[in-house]
């Protein structure tokens, strides 16, 4: 069996890909999921504006770790020029790819209706997004792929020819998000549609299927009864980084037994919150215990991580431990809330026994 290639990049059997999520895929949380097993990275979507204006946010997101590869800066935006310049820009940060980012959904990137929108706004303009696509492509030398959805709404699923016309652009993958815009992250994700676009004989480019990825039963089903080249995983990942290594081991025993731990889960988000504390508030060399009674960004930064994760489910009467969780502003106090909290019901112990 041949394994899926993206241009020269070669992936293992059944590859599963990290989604570009705002606020949530930093090299914090991207290195977790590599550890477990994710084999392809990406990192938030950067605004190709604020990039040419070197706004220090949008270029702290191209910081890129040797441990991560292969990894992608995505871009998005709605001027093919400045698309172009912050390709260049991203390409200079060293990605093994550059992803331009058709599929956000949120108003205040798809939804402007003033003729500067970007994300999935660009499919209701089908030009300017082949011309964007077309100018990155000519003007990096790194492999240019595309994230986008079916299309705009129910009435205009033009995925099936989008995906032609995107690949003649020299495009060297495609993922594809089996919602419209106007679903938003809502109903469920098409994947009859992913696969038509995967079975069409006239694509010769990988084909990623992302959407609803929450169980290694999906994922494997989605690799089966689609085609697809690869499965992206987004939501289904956060607060859960280990979620990459229990799909994999799914795929080769059967066996959907965590494989980690309560106790063991509970300290791979206490080393996310450091993690993201060293990204956000202090340098790899300082003591992370001289902080641990201050305020920290890092700390505000995981709370969607935390607010996620669903490693307290099913923990009895847990509301207003969460609300503690979520509300702890040092991590003296938010540690300690972790630590605190106990297995106490035979249903949740069974869940969690390794």
């Amino acid at each position: 069996m041949i394994n899926m290639k993206i241009a020269n990049i070669k992936f293992p059997d059944k590859p599963l890909f990290l989604a570009p999520m705002e606020d949530v895929t930093d090299p914090a949380f991207r290195l977790l999921c590599k550890r477990y097993g994710a084999d392809m990275l990406y990192t938030e979507f950067v605004s190709s504006e604020a990039l040419i204006r070197n706004v220090n946010r949008t270029q702290q997101k191209l910081t890129i770790y040797p441990e991560e590869r292969p990894i992608a800066i995505q871009i998005y935006g709605h001027d093919p020029d400045s698309m172009v310049e912050a390709a260049q820009i991203a390409e200079k940060a060293k990605p093994d790819l550059i992803d331009i980012n058709f599929g956000c959904p949120v108003k205040k990137v798809a939804g402007k209706g003033d003729g500067k929108c970007a994300g999935a706004g660009l499919l209701r303009d089908i030009p300017r997004m082949l011309k964007i696509t077309t100018d990155v492509v000519n003007a990096v030398k790194l492999p240019v792929t595309v994230k986008t959805r079916l299309g705009w709404d129910d009435d205009s699923k033009i995925i099936l020819d989008l995906a032609e016309q995107l690949q003649d652009c020299g495009i060297q993958a495609l993922t594809i998000h089996g919602r419209t815009r106007s679903q938003m992250y809502k109903g469920d994700a098409d994947w009859e549609l992913i696969g038509q676009v995967k079975n069409n004989p006239r694509m010769k480019i990988p084909i990623i299927g992302n959407g609803d990825v929450t169980t290694p039963e999906r994922a494997l089903e989605c690799f089966n009864k689609y085609g697809v080249d690869a499965v992206m995983i987004g939501r289904g990942s956060i607060g859960r980084p280990w979620f990459f290594a229990e799909v994999k081991h799914y795929f080769k025993t059967g066996d959907v037994k965590s494989l980690l731990s309560f106790e063991e889960q509970k300290e791979v988000l206490k080393e996310h919150v450091i993690a993201s504390v060293r990204w956000l508030d202090i340098d790899d060399k300082t003591p992370i215990e001289s902080v641990y009674n201050q305020r920290l960004k890092g700390i505000i930064h995981s709370r969607r991580q935390l607010a996620a994760t669903p490693v307290f489910k099913g923990i009895p009467n847990f509301k207003d431990t969460r609300i503690e969780m979520l509300r702890a502003e040092t991590l003296e106090e938010l540690f300690g809330i972790i630590d605190s909290v106990q297995l106490c019901d035979y249903y949740t112990c069974q869940v969690f026994k390794t």
